[in-house]
């Protein structure tokens, strides 16, 4: 089952005081695709992705959930059909995990309504998904920094939304950690046909598990599309401002970037010219 809600950006422009961050800006997000969005540091993509949310609003232009404003829905209308993991988020002091992951259900609660079934079902395959069942019983602000990113994901989880945005979901995570979150997001769209938008630093891991990727620069869109339309030579050297070579990935068949810098040009050859 895929996710038929839609969700685009219409010439959205966005900032803080004084400071535009993204200006502009068109965007339709594939509904049941994965879309990560890349680009070097400050060039908006927690900034895109928190206006996505309703968190901050356009200064022009509008994002559209369903061709409805998303600033006008009501939020808990708005909760049961988009999610949203921050960067960085905070949780209340001394809450436990399972409490934790258990506000994800929010969203689906009526007034005077009790407890179900299916939220502490939401919550078991949760905790079960981001292999943080042990830890149900701990205080979240015990946890290391990888332990407490895979509960907020598990939180994300339980709220079952048929769209959601996680910015930066591998922070803190070792390397074994990022691809099993990967891996539950990816069998999350395959299996739900949930529309995934995730913001990721790492190039290459955005290329092997994305169906549609999005690079921002200074606040504009330079691209977007197939991984290997998108992850090219040419645009690493505009987006990011360094030199790489583009290969076929081995394992994935999806463009791998090799960065080249100063100090690691092959014997005998040039590097390349900007």
């Amino acid at each position: 089952m895929t996710s038929r809600h839609t969700l685009t950006v219409d010439e959205l422009t966005l900032g803080y005081g004084d400071r535009t961050v993204i200006e502009g800006l068109d965007l339709v997000v594939p509904a049941g695709r994965i879309t990560a969005i890349v680009g070097a540091n400050a060039c908006g993509k927690s900034t895109l992705l928190r206006s996505m949310t309703r968190l901050l609003r356009p200064r022009q232009g509008q994002v559209l959930l369903d061709g409805e404003q998303v600033h006008k829905l009501p939020a808990k209308t708005l909760a049961r059909t988009l999610g949203l993991l921050p960067q960085a988020p905070v949780a209340p002091e001394g809450i436990t995990v399972s409490d934790l992951v258990g506000r994800g259900r929010n969203p689906h609660q009526r007034v005077l309504s009790r407890w179900s079934a299916d939220d502490d079902a939401a919550v078991a395959t949760a905790l079960e998904a981001t292999d943080t069942v042990d830890l149900a019983d701990r205080a979240v602000d015990e946890l290391s920094g990888g332990q407490r990113q895979r509960v907020w994901i598990a939180m994300a989880l339980a709220q079952q939304t048929d769209l959601l945005l996680l910015d930066e979901p591998t922070t803190y995570l070792d390397v074994s950690h990022q691809i099993e979150v990967l891996d539950l997001l990816t069998d999350l769209n395959r299996t739900r046909g949930t529309t995934i938008v995730m913001v990721l630093h790492d190039l290459n891991l955005a290329a092997r598990y994305a169906d549609h990727l999005v690079a921002l620069a200074d606040g504009r869109l330079h691209s977007a599309g197939e991984p290997h339309t998108v992850l090219t030579e040419e645009t690493v050297r505009t987006v990011f401002g360094m030199d790489c070579t583009v290969i076929v990935d081995p394992v994935s068949g999806r463009p791998l970037m090799l960065p080249i810098g100063r100090h690691h040009v092959a014997p005998g050859s040039a590097a390349p010219a900007r």
